[in-house]
């Protein structure tokens, strides 16, 4: 396979240094990551993983190693080639156009479909606070495409304000997570836990089983290399937001379910559909936990919304500059892809309206559970592509000092990927499979554009004369 040739290892120059654009330094770049890993789902994690038993926090730990391996991976392939399109750039530069473009496309489907979830799962919540929203189906989707045209809107002011929405609704989100996660420990009674493993349940299938549910925890992992391009000092802040983010989300995660299995009662945990809430109400009595963590959980989903608007433009944005996507996606304001952003929103709306529309929950589950699989392409594409380069032992793309520790960091990444492919199940791979391969089309048909536009102007050859 031909490779193309790397391209100078700068960062994108600013397409508008005004007032509206600023670079991402190392805390909103950590918060980005952090706001982008840490949605909506985690206001019922602690039920969902109940019912297989303390051990489930056994499957976090684990969990959080491959997290952090991951991590590690951007890291290092940011300092290499610090450039906005994270996985894609890496995979094209390790294994040519073809495989960029997998990742590109894999990621920027992913991001407008999950975009989609987000907000129907935001209206959920505002039924809590506001509970006219849920009386009728149009309502609820007037409702979601607020939630998701807000977000949008602040990428369309330009990055800083992108960066201080995420800023904002980071630490409002995380301020009653961390009240549970921290102040709930002294409210801890270790007569509430339930068994360290559920019946019937080998050790090795309860990790896994509660790993089925908590893989795509970590999803957002990629989000400060996706936007490296927009990062202060990109070699080195990419690396440490990455893992900076993925160690707060993870102690979030962790003190947060350890808080409520302590607080509530193991049976009522399992039954709960908001734990948080009831372990708010132990905390203070009353029952104004469930309107503080309904509100907790909408800031927390308009967070990420504000970030996956932001990193679902980025992908195809890098893609358009190779050629690889239409070159209108390369439209850049205030430091914001605007184009690829609009065109986001838009789709994701489609889906929303399609969604109240045909009433039918099974296809979106289904659309939204093929997408996540599709997250985990970009991923062990980055992770091949770090092996790939370790593998090489070019001395000017490897440092030497660090080649074990790299490969076996790299290694780990690439089966952490893995896993989240097992954890997806059978059906989302499948269909995922046919969404992955639709998008050979769009590439025939862009690299035909992209050779047409190279030979368009060059003369045919002469035909010799006849004898």
């Amino acid at each position: 396979m031909e490779h193309p040739t790397p391209a100078p290892l700068l960062t994108d120059e600013p397409d508008e240094l005004s007032k509206h654009a600023r670079r991402f330094g190392l805390p909103i770049a950590t918060c980005l990551v952090m706001g982008n890993i840490v949605g909506g789902g985690i206001f019922l994690l602690p039920s969902s993983v109940a019912p297989y038993g303390t051990i489930a926090l056994v499957a976090f730990a684990v969990l959080t190693v491959g997290a952090l391996a991951l991590a590690l991976v951007f890291g290092r392939l940011a300092q290499r080639d610090p450039r906005t399109g994270g996985p894609y750039v890496y995979a094209r530069e390790a294994f040519g156009d073809f495989a960029g473009f997998l990742a590109a496309w894999s990621y920027w489907i992913t991001a407008w479909v999950s975009n989609a979830a987000l907000a129907v799962i935001a209206v959920g919540y505002l039924g809590v606070l506001f509970p006219g929203i849920v009386e009728h189906k149009w309502s609820m989707c007037l409702a979601a495409l607020v939630v998701q045209w807000l977000p949008g809107f602040a990428n369309f002011a330009g990055t800083r304000y992108v960066g201080a929405v995420q800023l904002v609704a980071t630490v409002l989100k995380f301020v009653p997570l961390l009240l549970v996660a921290i102040g709930g420990l002294f409210f801890f009674d270790s007569g509430n836990l339930g068994p360290f493993l559920a019946d019937g349940e080998s050790p090795l299938g309860a990790i896994s089983a509660a790993a089925a549910i908590l893989l795509f925890s970590y999803l957002g992992v990629e989000s400060a290399a996706m936007s490296a391009g927009e990062v202060n000092n990109p070699r080195r802040n990419v690396g440490r937001a990455t893992i900076l983010g993925v160690l707060c989300a993870a102690v979030v995660y962790l003190l947060g379910t350890l808080a409520v299995f302590g607080m509530l009662p193991h049976e009522q945990v399992v039954g709960s559909t908001a734990p948080f809430s009831d372990a708010v109400d132990v905390m203070f009595g009353g029952t104004w936990g469930g309107t503080l963590v309904a509100w907790a959980a909408v800031i927390s989903i308009l967070g990420a919304l504000n970030g996956w608007t932001l990193l679902s433009a980025q992908a195809p944005y890098a893609a358009a500059k190779d050629g690889l996507f239409p070159q209108i996606f390369t439209h850049k304001e205030r430091g914001v892809p605007t184009v690829g952003v609009g065109i986001t929103v838009v789709l994701a709306s489609l889906l929303t309206i399609y969604q109240y529309a045909a009433g039918s929950e099974g296809v979106f589950t289904l659309l939204v559970t093929v997408t996540t699989f599709m997250a985990t392409v970009p991923y062990l594409l980055a992770a091949a592509a770090q092996i790939f380069h370790l593998l090489c032992g070019r001395g000017d793309l490897v440092n030497r000092g660090r080649l074990v520790t790299d490969s076996v960091v790299a290694v780990a990444a690439f089966a952490f990927a893995m896993w989240l492919v097992a954890g997806a199940g059978y059906q989302p791979v499948y269909q995922g499979v046919l969404f992955l391969f639709a998008g050979v089309l769009v590439y025939a048909w862009m690299s035909a554009r992209k050779v047409r536009g190279a030979t368009g102007t060059a003369p045919a050859p002469a035909r010799a004369p006849a004898p």
